[in-house]
């Protein structure tokens, strides 16, 4: 990493080593701009980066598939240049049961022994018109929202391309996207198939990493995200070398393009003088100044921890207070002495991305206990064997498993650690179901939960999207009104992550639209 230049001044100051701050950080520099990324970990990558969990296995610590990542993203950074490659693309999902059944979903095609005419038919309808509805989506999500209310022409302009975004896609695609939108997933579902195991293995994609089960209203907003940030890229694909690799290589794009990058170093708080952002203090207590401040931390953290209310305005102070930030989706990752078998799957198919939600009730009965506070007895897994295709996360001849775990509390109370214990036999007891004898191949077991998630990676609340993805949260309003384009109400500092729009998810937009933000600032 970069050694320290004493007395120097920075354009800008990057606060977080995830791939957001990266990006960031390349767009800034490759603009001719100087550029200090501070990240508190030993390493880079945030949430993102690749770890050893047990002597010899590593994992992708949160995020374990890619799928937003943009393309164009890829080409500009030049990442396959520096380092990036894919272990898979475009990998099926399989949506297991306990009693052996299983369906294999692809992108446009359905398969399975129980699977009805009606209901193979209707995935291909299903697919095609919610992969219109994303695609119309996409360029929002690359957008820098403009404002409620506009002030100038150039932000009539983007109420403009947004209203066109929508109104080209023709009178009954409009009319039934406007329509749904605002739905909950499991009525959509409903209205288009059969087969519960289908519906449970879709629904699992509108809540995973939210807060929510499928009954809730806006889930089929999350469910065209997550869509949309595929829409044009290479579907669900594992990065070689897991996660990390993909934030190795947007590092080395920074580098080459002359930013520094300092790991174990963490920022106490950000400097201010005559109401602006003029730099941070380190916990070693240098001071570090720089034009403009880009803070890749949640927006609680970065407002009521490193700024300070007491530089901000009263009503903000309360809506950053407010805004919806726990967590619900744990992170599973077993050491295995050999691959496991799963019911009904076939060894070539056990590198695809695996599902256990047999039913939206199945997903309803799974979220319900979090909202007490409480731990599910059967919870809904996303499940990765990235050693089937990537050998060098584990020693010859051995596994990883890695799993997302839907629904888990935010739990900070005094029993977590028991909570915690109980959970992860819970977990063993739902995988054993579904592969008879994995318990027995378990050499080391590690469960993060949200309170665990907040603790490792720094994100209050342990969200992966730093702030839930509801409307009153989204485009516009993200993460509060205030702050929704990535400027703050502080002069000179600026948010770069997941909490502002397009959200969470490995795609890196949201940090290259603030750095976009900072260069047109300075026109």
């Amino acid at each position: 990493m970069s050694t320290p230049n004493p007395g120097k001044t920075y354009h800008s100051i990057i606060i977080g080593g995830g791939h957001n701050g990266l990006v960031c950080a390349a767009t800034l520099a490759r603009a001719g701009k100087s550029v200090l990324v501070l990240e508190a970990a030993a390493e880079l990558g945030g949430a993102a980066r690749t770890r050893e969990f047990a002597a010899g296995f590593k994992v992708s610590a949160g995020a374990h598939l890619l799928h937003a990542l943009p393309g164009e993203l890829i080409r500009d950074l030049d990442l396959v240049r520096h380092g990036l490659s894919f272990s898979a693309q475009a990998i099926p999902s399989h949506a297991l049961r306990a009693d052996g059944g299983s369906l294999r979903l692809a992108e446009r095609k359905l398969d399975g022994s129980d699977i009805s005419a009606a209901d193979a038919a209707a995935y291909t309808r299903f697919s095609e018109t919610m992969a219109r509805y994303a695609a119309a989506l996409l360029p929002i999500l690359h957008m820098v929202p403009p404002r409620l209310v506009a002030e100038t022409w150039a932000q009539r302009f983007e109420f403009m391309k947004l209203a066109w975004q929508i109104r080209r896609m023709g009178r009954q695609d409009m009319r039934d996207l406007l329509r749904i939108i605002g739905m909950n997933m499991y009525d959509l579902l409903d209205e288009y198939f059969e087969s519960e195991s289908l519906k449970g293995a879709l629904a699992l994609d509108a809540v995973l990493g939210a807060e929510w089960g499928p009954r809730a209203p806006g889930t089929v907003l999350t469910y065209l995200y997550r869509l949309a940030g595929m829409a044009g890229g290479m579907g669900v694909a594992q990065p070689a070398g897991g996660m990390g690799a993909v934030c190795n290589a947007i590092a080395k794009a920074a580098s080459l393009a002359g930013a520094e990058l300092r790991t174990s170093t963490r920022v106490r708080r950000i400097a201010v003088e005559n109401d602006r952002a003029c730099g941070v203090e380190l916990e070693s207590g240098e001071v570090i100044r720089a034009e403009h401040v880009i803070s890749n931390a949640d927006p609680r953290t970065t407002f009521l921890s490193l700024l300070g209310p007491a530089h901000l305005d009263t009503g903000f102070v309360r809506k950053v207070h407010h805004l919806r930030a726990s967590g619900r989706a744990g992170k599973l990752h077993l050491a295995l002495t050999g691959l496991p078998s799963f019911k009904g799957l076939a060894t070539t198919a056990l590198g695809d991305r695996l599902l256990i939600a047999p039913s939206m009730n199945y997903l309803e009965r799974a979220f319900n206990p979090s909202k007490y506070h409480e731990y599910p007895t059967e919870p809904a897994l996303e499940i990765s064997l990235p050693t089937v295709r990537d050998s060098s996360l584990a020693p010859t001849g051995r596994h990883v498993l890695s799993a997302v775990v839907q629904f888990l509390p935010y739990d900070n109370g005094p029993d977590r650690d028991d909570n915690r214990a109980r959970c992860l036999q819970a977990i063993l007891d739902t995988l054993e179901r579904h592969a008879p004898g994995l318990r027995g191949l378990v050499t080391a077991a590690e469960l993060l939960t949200p309170w665990d998630i907040e603790q490792e990676f720094g994100m209050a609340g342990g969200h992966w999207h730093h702030a839930a993805m509801g409307f009153d949260q989204f485009f516009f309003i993200r993460p509060v009104p205030g702050a929704a384009q990535y400027r703050t109400p502080m002069d000179g500092l600026y948010l770069c992550g997941a909490g502002c729009h397009p959200g969470g998810g490995v795609m890196g937009i949201a940090g290259r639209n603030a750095a976009l933000q900072v260069l047109r600032g300075e026109k």
